[in-house]
């Protein structure tokens, strides 16, 4: 389907407008900055009613198939929406794990009876998803994944812990990695992957208090939860592979997501904006040599992570080492936020020891950014893990 330019123009023009008219605004409490932060139910209830909205005026999903509940229209037209959210900072869409993991793996790899049952669901807010991937005693190491599933007639019998559940306890499933075997050539080939639904007795799911004194995460435990045989995804023993497509969902290395935002945009321009306010022996911090160096290199990092996206759609410009730009997006982010965040307390001072309290500079809101933005550099694998996925992957270096 070939889109015009003006066609392209006029429905930004549209999707602008619409974002402006529609925006909800500040609701008078703390919004959370990204799905692992969404601790209340207020916080919960006031996204979702905002990402219902987006989706019944047709801006959500809109290169998903129609016959699911998507708008069936050409990938641009989702990127054109997503780019407005940004510009214009509105919320992000709460079902983040179902609208860009669960969602594209269900219509790669679901039956036509999983696409029907769970992806309008996912679109409109109505079913929320989690991840149950990690686990107490494991850390990234995935593949050891301990949580039991035991066949027993037409159920599993699920026992064990996951953690980190992201919206565990507002989540109706969960994409669950579980251990139906011990046997096999490897540890990876008694794996099974499940669509678990979670309002299932013996499925417990503990908020876990976190620094900041938010509760995006859970650990959540199994104690004989009975799920339905035909929640299994693929075939028992094929887990590990349906996992490792989910991650690259998750990672950002191939297409296919819903849209939307995924988190609050805070970004380096913010941190400029904070150098202008900012002092440093009576003067305002940018115009400190150091600073403004350091301003810059963040400034140049940052615009070439927006051109390293473009970059991945022209194929001309990855014939060398053709997945590399893809695979190393969730690394050079994740760890740009950091920085950039550690930086901007930095320009605060002695007030950045400040978190909780009157004095802190915008409320503290730097501090908080800056103790969550570690979640991404975990989240998906962590960074350590993300530099051997590049060595070993994209460059071809040895294991060991």
């Amino acid at each position: 389907m070939s889109v015009s330019e003006q066609e392209l123009d006029q429905f930004r023009v549209e999707v602008s407008a619409w974002l402006r008219e529609n925006n909800p605004g500040d609701p008078g409490f703390l919004l959370p900055e990204s799905f692992m932060e969404v601790g209340t139910d207020e916080q919960f209830e006031y996204l979702r009613d905002w990402q219902r909205k987006v989706y019944d005026a047709g801006y959500l999903g809109m290169s998903w198939p129609e016959e699911y509940g998507g708008g069936g229209k050409p990938q641009v037209f989702q990127d054109i929406v997503s780019q407005e959210m940004a510009r214009q900072r509105v919320p992000f869409m709460t079902n983040t794990i179902g609208l860009n993991w669960a969602g594209p793996l269900i219509l790669q790899q679901g039956t036509e009876e999983d696409k029907k049952k769970y992806i309008k669901g996912i679109l409109n807010a109505d079913d929320i998803w989690c991840q149950g991937f990690s686990e107490p005693d494991h850390g990234s190491d995935l593949g050891n994944a301990q949580v039991k599933a035991v066949k027993d007639g037409d159920d599993y019998i699920i026992n064990g812990s996951k953690i980190w559940t992201s919206l565990g306890s507002y989540a109706k499933y969960m994409i669950l990695l579980a251990r139906t075997s011990n046997e096999g050539p490897s540890k990876y080939a008694g794996l099974s992957f499940f669509l678990a639904p979670m309002k299932t007795e013996g499925i417990d799911p503990q908020p876990i208090k976190k620094l900041t004194s938010e509760y995006g995460f859970c650990q959540t435990f199994f104690n004989d939860a009975r799920i339905p045989a035909n929640s299994i995804m693929g075939r028992e023993g094929e887990g590990w592979q349906v996992a490792m497509a989910t991650l690259m969902f998750e990672r950002g290395n191939v297409g296919g997501q819903a849209g939307g935002l995924s988190m609050m945009d805070i970004n380096v321009n913010d941190v400029l904006e904070l150098a202008r306010r900012s002092k440093r022996n009576g003067k305002p911090a940018l115009e400190d040599p150091l600073i403004r160096d350091q301003m810059v290199q963040f400034l140049i990092e940052a615009k070439s992570n927006v051109l390293m996206g473009a970059r991945t759609k022209i194929p001309a410009l990855n014939t060398e080492r053709p997945t590399a730009i893809a695979m190393s997006g969730k690394l050079r982010g994740s760890e740009l936020k950091r920085r950039f965040c550690q930086f901007a307390m930095s320009l605060q001072g002695a007030n950045g020891g400040r978190f909780i309290s009157p004095e802190a500079v915008d409320g503290g809101k730097w501090q908080r950014i800056y103790f969550n933005s570690f979640s991404a550099t975990i989240g998906g694998g962590t960074t350590q893990v993300q530099y051997n996925i590049m060595g070993e992957r994209v460059l071809g270096l040895p294991k060991s």
